[in-house]
């Protein structure tokens, strides 16, 4: 692919041309010239857009789609359409589809139904077979297959010893363990946060303490086995806390937030919109406030959108039975760039690969074009016009968000129309 991309500001600190509004020419997948001003005499198509804005490829750590058993929730090709005008070059796909994704010849599937695309799709193989927590799945076959982490998408490891072996086996070939912190035990059938406000709705609480417990159990196990831990979502003040502590003595642990659990708190809950429903749920500005600590300090490593398509009838009946999520990849960069500057939005979206191991390529002269474009100032009410997905599930819908994406260039190809 052969592109021109006129007058765009780029936002990347690895870059020589940080904060600097330049000319970047593309040849071949590759960008081949940075210049104040370029000519093109070859006539390639121009990029030529409003307030363009151009960093590294964004990437998020955990999007769920459908396929292969849930397509009506979500297809693959659809889905890394959605990410690709989200502004993501590389996202890491869940293991909750039907089957689960927990061997060699179904990481082997999603990624071919992934080929050809603008999107990377990077596959988190199930870390027990079928998701059940009884038996680890083919760990070792699945990373040859192609899969970045091991993890059994919002579903506690409830066996300590399950979870020690599993890290221990992993470490033999840099395997991350995924532990979502969640001690069901605890939680019992609780739908939103434990607090005032469930109390006054009528509605079970889930307390804060059944993700804490489970992250003290598995920091204690992580510290006996010298694995590579990640934690995903978490949502309370005492979570990032325990967290710190743990980097502090050096553990190989990482984890990641929503980005609703950075906005929205339980109070939201107010008028039962089941969009609202998801778990981890949203806590209270108290816990917001430590999350945001978190991630300026660096505790808290990457954000993910948690994208996490809900057909219409499992979310249009009563709260309770409702199931939880939402989709989020489409308003990932309008919330993050209404909550921080733009420059830190772009931090925290292109964090994270190092992590799951997937190379980062900055905007430099010889390196393969992986570019998020957008344009950090147009503010718009989030509207279902705005939702791309097969499921329309979004907990931002009528939000006032800041900032649009216009597409990726990566992979030698432009979800950008040309």
């Amino acid at each position: 692919m052969n592109v021109l991309i006129k007058s765009a500001t780029i936002l990347d600190e690895k870059s020589d041309f940080h904060n600097q509004t330049q000319d970047i020419l593309v040849e071949n997948g590759f960008i081949t010239q940075i210049a104040k001003s370029l000519k093109n005499p070859n006539k390639y198509p121009v990029i030529s857009l409003e307030n363009l804005h151009v960093s590294s490829g964004w990437f998020d750590s955990s999007v769920s789609f459908g396929e292969p058993g849930y397509e009506e929730r979500e297809t693959i090709a659809n889905g890394l359409e959605v990410a690709a005008a989200s502004g993501f070059t590389d996202i890491a796909l869940n293991a909750n589809t039907n089957p689960v994704i927990d061997s060699h010849s179904d990481i082997s599937f999603v990624k071919s139904k992934a080929a050809h695309s603008a999107t990377s799709l990077h596959p988190i193989g199930a870390l027990t077979k079928g998701s059940k927590g009884i038996d680890l799945a083919e760990l070792f076959d699945m990373k040859s297959a192609g899969s970045i982490a091991f993890g059994d998408y919002k579903k506690s490891i409830e066996n300590p010893n399950l979870l020690k072996i599993a890290l221990q086996y992993t470490s033999s070939f840099d395997g991350l363990v995924h532990s979502f912190p969640h001690e069901h035990r605890v939680a019992k059938n609780g739908v939103m946060n434990e607090n005032i406000t469930s109390t006054r709705m009528g509605l079970k609480g889930l307390p804060p303490l059944a993700e804490e417990l489970q992250i003290a159990r598995d920091l204690f196990l992580l510290e006996y086995s010298e694995g590579k831990l990640h934690i995903p979502t978490v949502s309370t003040a005492k979570s990032v806390a325990l967290i710190r502590e743990a980097k502090a003595k050096k553990l190989d642990v990482s984890c990641s937030v929503a980005i609703h659990n950075l906005i929205f708190t339980d109070e939201s809950l107010n008028d039962f919109d089941t969009n609202f429903k998801v778990n981890p749920p949203l806590r209270t500005p108290t816990d917001i406030q430590a999350l945001i600590a978190g991630l300026k300090d660096g505790t808290i490593d990457m954000v993910t959108s948690d994208h996490n398509p809900i057909d219409i009838e499992y979310k249009k009946i009563e709260f309770d039975y409702a199931k939880n999520g939402t989709v989020g990849l489409e308003s990932a960069f309008g919330a993050l760039n209404t909550l921080f500057t733009t420059k830190k939005a772009v931090q925290l979206l292109t964090k994270g690969k190092e992590r799951f191991g997937l190379n980062s390529q900055s905007v430099a002269i010889g390196n393969a074009a992986q570019l998020s474009l957008f344009n950090p100032s147009k503010k718009y009410v989030f509207e279902e016009k705005h939702l791309h997905s097969k499921s329309k599930n979004s907990l931002f819908l009528g939000s006032k968000l800041k900032g649009t994406v216009y597409g990726i260039i990566a992979n030698n190809t432009t979800s950008i129309p040309l």
